[in-house]
């Protein structure tokens, strides 16, 4: 037998979409993680509820890595429609287990090949009802990798009561299966490939996540009152969660809700509803992805002129139109950033890690009333829907900022009259007030039309133009509440890298990647925020070359850059591809090297 290759290597489970695989994978993925072991998983499924090929992939790195890998070293088929192409697939030196039943040729003679007798063992070795069988089946394949591969079954078990929440009939009844699974590998099947996986401490401290769950949390630390929204995949899980949670952590004592979740009949009316919800004082966001940002810009515009605070989650998928619905994408930055009619921009997050996600949950709250506008969070189906390592989540740890509220007191001590979209402080940002206020002049009339500082109805071209001019000062204005872009540098690096969101973590690998094969040391820039600031300009200033590195087709990023700082347009360089799928080092590094 090869020389051991321990605790990095990739496994590959084929599947057939809608067959309850999902379990079965999540508790190898936490199973490994609980070793201390670092992990990450990326479901690849079709967008029709059952019957086409899926693909979960599930990468174990003892240096740390998360970003997918395009080789695959350990394939489990379980699908006789992806038999062929998944036996292909298989890394020379690699493993094939697969599911006796499946009546195909197995003609490779460089790799080690594992059949598993699976309704054998659900039907005898495990005894399950033939009612269960079916769903069951699955965790056949768990007990035979675990055992082939060394994964402890103390860590099995403690992942399915994670996925079970607790239910011991249920832990019970897929354990028996994967133990009965592990038996009969450790008498029927001899070891002969060179894959183990051993304890570490690498996870120590750690959680599991992924990023609807944390952005859902972060924004109930935030104080979310109002969420209206409509399903759309990959966003839908993030409103579940909020419902999931909201709940049990916001109730007062005498058990009263303290928050309204509403499921709109489409995304127009889920976004409306969140104006209303942010004008009347409420801290309001909705959570879509591109197709739905499409049906909510008319109103987003209107959030942009009457100047009301709401937050937007946009999980971005593949487009144009319906596109790859179960894909990830970055393809939403740049129609994001300027949503609305006419002259409108709008303030965007970019959480580089599902941590981030969770912060931004709450911290786009702040701003959006900071600044009076609407937020953008532009998540991915990567983050969305698949499970992270990340740091436990901390509470925010400062007091919410309302922005600027003038309460009854606060008018009664003025000595001129208050003016809605008046600006006092030259910031360009205005004071508001909220309905219950019962101060005489505190009340305005709230349009989408055109109207001067103090909320009056005018088709002046001065003043359109004087409040417009106002609105774009305030956008620079809320560039100094914005979360900062991370640098870093390398000492003798000429060239740099800029990019942002799930990206992150295959630039990370690539950069050392670039580095061990070419020489080649490159600074970075995760950039966390739009509209683009003089720490990203001094950035660029400072390199040779900057690549921008991004998940769609023509460039975003990389062409926001330009408008921003076109006199340093020679030293930037777009990497920019979108084939639907979360990034890899060597993706990345053959796509530098091509434009280098």
């Amino acid at each position: 037998m090869a020389q051991q290759i321990v605790n990095d290597f990739s496994i590959v489970v084929g599947t057939a979409n809608g067959s309850g695989s999902q379990t079965s994978n999540a508790t190898i993925l936490r199973a490994l993680f609980k070793m201390g072991i670092p992990v990450s998983g990326k479901n690849l499924f079709p967008s029709n509820i059952q019957g086409l090929p899926t693909w979960y992939i599930i990468r174990a790195s003892r240096e740390g890595f998360t970003a997918r890998r395009d080789e695959r070293e350990i394939v489990v088929a379980m699908n006789p429609t992806s038999f062929a192409k998944d036996l292909e697939s298989v890394l020379p030196g690699g493993v094939f287990f697969y599911d006796d039943a499946i009546k195909q040729p197995v003609a490779r003679e460089d790799i080690t090949i594992y059949p598993m007798p699976v309704k054998q063992i659900v039907r005898n070795d495990a005894n399950i009802p033939s009612n269960l069988r079916d769903m069951i089946a699955n965790m056949v394949y768990v007990g035979i990798v675990a055992q082939m591969l060394g994964i402890e079954m103390d860590k099995i078990e403690s992942a399915l009561s994670f996925a079970f929440k607790g239910k011991q009939k249920a832990i019970d009844l897929n354990l028996n299966v994967v133990k009965a699974a592990a038996e009969w590998a450790r008498d029927n099947l001899e070891k002969k490939d060179p894959y183990y996986v051993e304890p570490m401490d690498k996870t120590a401290g750690l959680i599991m996540a992924d990023g609807n769950t944390a952005a859902a949390i972060g924004s109930i630390y935030g104080g979310v009152q109002f969420v209206g929204w409509y399903p759309i995949t990959p966003a839908t899980s993030l409103a579940e969660e909020l419902n999931e949670f909201l709940p049990k952590l916001r109730k007062t004592a005498d058990g009263k809700n303290t928050f309204a979740v509403v499921q709109a009949e489409d995304e127009l009316a889920a976004i409306g509803m969140c104006i209303g919800a942010g004008w009347a004082g409420l801290r309001a966001m909705t959570s879509t992805s591109g197709p739905g940002l499409s049906l909510m810009t008319e109103f987003v515009g209107l959030a942009y002129l009457a100047e009301v605070p709401l937050v937007i989650w946009d999980v971005t998928r593949i487009g144009p139109s319906t596109g790859l619905p179960t894909r990830t994408s970055q393809g939403d930055l740049k129609f994001a950033a300027n949503m609305g009619h006419g002259d409108a921009n709008n303030l965007i997050l970019l959480p580089g890690s599902v941590n981030e996600c969770f912060e931004f949950g709450w911290r786009a709250f702040d701003i959006a009333e900071r600044v009076q506008t609407p937020v953008v969070v532009l998540s991915d189906l990567d983050f969305g829907m698949n499970q992270w390592m990340t740091e436990p989540f901390k509470y925010p740890d400062a007091p919410m900022d309302r922005g600027k509220i003038l309460w009854e007191d606060d008018l009664k001590k003025l000595t001129e009259p208050w003016g809605r979209y008046l600006d006092k402080d030259g910031d360009g940002i205005p004071y508001r007030t909220l309905p219950g206020n019962r101060q005489i002049g505190s009340a305005y009339f709230t349009r989408g039309t055109g109207h001067d500082p103090y909320a009056r109805y005018t088709e002046d071209s001065a003043v359109w133009e004087s409040n417009m001019a106002r609105l774009k000062h305030k956008f620079e204005t809320a560039k100094q509440y914005l979360p900062k872009p991370v640098i870093e540098t390398v000492k003798g690096a000429k060239e740099g890298i800029i990019s942002f969101g799930s990206a992150v973590a295959a630039v990370d690998e690539a950069r050392i990647l670039l580095e061990k094969e070419t020489g080649r040391k490159t600074n970075f820039l995760r950039l966390r925020a739009l509209p683009v600031t003089d720490e990203v300009k001094k950035f660029v200033q400072k390199q040779d070359k900057v690549y921008i590195v991004e998940m769609n087709r023509d460039g975003q990023l990389y062409q926001q850059l330009l408008l921003a700082m076109p006199e340093l347009a020679s030293r930037l360089v777009s990497v920019a591809y979108s084939d639907g799928l979360p990034p890899t080092a060597k993706r990345i590094v053959k796509e530098i090297l091509a434009r280098a």
